[in-house]
């Protein structure tokens, strides 16, 4: 009985401070939704407003008017999109060749390929990189915003230790029964990985569409750029004075990566819960 009883105090103890800690980190994101609802003159009140006293949609009016964020939700979209899925093509069939294949050098190129985890990859190769992307022609591009990026060492080396804890004799069944390699990979190891994939697509996704420096520098047309160098524009136009404004832009912003976070929150749950299959 005292046992079960420090259990649930423990249960309870654990759960008070992961909601407090919750609450301090969404904290922000509900002062800036408040923000954005608020007139100009109720922004700066004091102490902060939890909640709107009213309603203000013309913040996000003036957001979109101010910046064209119909067109660089749009090319965020199609950024993001082709990076996950380039990424999840690449690191599946990569995590596929480290995790079930025997090759020459297989040890030393993993072993190469997880090494480049621990480099600043954007501070190191973005000079070069945008003279490669200059020298193709590319610049201004969707191909620039996306082909560079759709390799990724983390998908890879995630995947390939979810396929490891994949018991060996589903691989042997499948070949008795005459499949091969790629009939194993696709019928068999991608429906076992769903949660994986999920969990990965959403890390993959919210990493494209959160992407500023490398879209900042690549694109010098407006019409090229993605969502965040939006609202970095719409700070420059409206600057220190218009928060509301600014908030409402912000917000604009992060709903998308929130609306398939939640939609795909089950999956995302159950790549970091699932610690293997029982045989």
């Amino acid at each position: 009985m005292k046992i079960s009883t420090k259990k649930r105090t423990d249960v309870i103890i654990s759960e008070i401070v992961l909601i407090v800690v919750s609450f301090i980190f969404v904290l922000p994101l509900i002062l800036a939704f408040t923000m954005s609802l608020q007139p100009p003159q109720a922004v700066f009140s004091f102490p902060p407003k939890i909640l709107p006293v009213a309603i203000h949609l013309q913040n996000y009016a003036n957001a979109f008017k101010t910046v064209p964020f119909d067109r660089l939700f749009l090319n965020s979209a199609i950024v993001a999109i082709m990076i996950t899925l380039g990424k999840l093509i690449t690191g599946t069939l990569a995590g596929y060749a480290f995790a079930n294949f025997n090759f020459f050098g297989k040890n030393f190129a993993f072993s190469f390929l997880f090494a480049t985890l621990f480099l600043p990859a954007e501070l190191i190769m973005i000079v070069p990189l945008f003279a490669l992307m200059a020298k193709f022609g590319w610049v201004n591009t969707y191909w620039a915003l996306t082909i560079p990026f759709m390799a990724s060492a983390t998908n890879t080396f995630l995947l390939r230790q979810h396929f490891l804890m994949i018991p060996k004799e589903l691989e042997d069944s499948a070949r008795i029964d005459g499949a091969g390699p790629m009939a194993y990979f696709i019928k068999i190891l991608l429906p076992l990985s769903k949660s994986m994939i999920g969990g990965v697509s959403i890390i993959n996704f919210i990493y494209a569409w959160n992407f500023y420096l490398w879209p900042l520098i690549i694109t010098m047309e407006d019409r090229m750029k993605t969502v965040q160098v939006g609202v970095k524009m719409l700070i420059d136009a409206e600057g220190a004075s218009n928060w509301g404004v600014i908030m409402a832009g912000t917000i604009a912003a992060v709903i998308p990566t929130l609306i398939l976070f939640f939609i795909l929150q089950p999956l995302f749950v159950k790549s970091l819960t699932r610690s293997g299959i029982k045989g």
